[in-house]
């Protein structure tokens, strides 16, 4: 099992088929993949979260809606991701049985997300990332401080990969989340 991991989707790194991307991932036993299409409007994004909840379903995997809680609602997801300002502004809107987590971006974000309900954080970014350039990581020590901040899951984002995955865990966050290697490799953590 691989429930360190959560794949972070990008359709557009993908090399190949993108509903094929998240089959091989669904297959790989991910704590979580995180349909993070920020360019579609909610009926686009609706749509390809409806073929890709079919395709998990049929795996057992477990997907995770991001941004749109309308969506998710509507097409009876479980689970949904937030960005964190827009955690704050609607964690009482959202659905009892809808698992919810945010991403954050300091220690204090954490302790006020784990008060308003997340399951789980995801704390970056970690280390030099190309999606972020030239923005300084904020590093081991922050992800260390974050873990210590509260008692919920923290993964981190921002430049993880399977060769310093072991330095994230060693902080004591749960795990990492991988969008470029995923995409352009879903079967990353399988190889050597």
């Amino acid at each position: 099992m691989n429930q360190e991991w959560i794949a972070v989707t990008d359709r557009k790194q993908c090399g190949g088929e993108f509903l094929k991307t998240v089959q091989t991932l669904a297959g790989q036993g991910l704590k979580t993949i995180i349909l993070r299409e920020k360019d579609l409007s909610e009926e686009e994004y609706g749509e390809l979260a409806a073929r890709c909840m079919e395709i998990c379903r049929k795996t057992g995997a477990s997907l995770t809606l991001h941004k749109y809680f309308h969506a998710a609602r509507g097409l009876g997801a479980d689970r949904i991701h937030l960005p964190y300002p827009v955690f704050r502004e609607n964690a009482g809107k959202i659905d009892q049985h809808i698992h919810v987590s945010t991403s954050i971006h300091a220690p204090g974000e954490a302790v006020e997300a784990e008060r308003m309900g997340a399951e789980f954080v995801i704390a970056g970014h970690i280390f030099q990332t190309d999606c972020k350039k030239g923005v300084p990581p904020r590093g081991l020590e922050f992800l260390r401080e974050t873990v210590q901040s509260v008692s919920i899951p923290v993964y981190a984002i921002g430049g993880i990969t399977p060769y310093n995955i072991g330095d994230v865990l060693d902080t004591g966050a749960a795990g990492g989340c991988m969008m470029s290697g995923f995409m352009k490799s879903p079967k990353i953590i399988d190889k050597p």
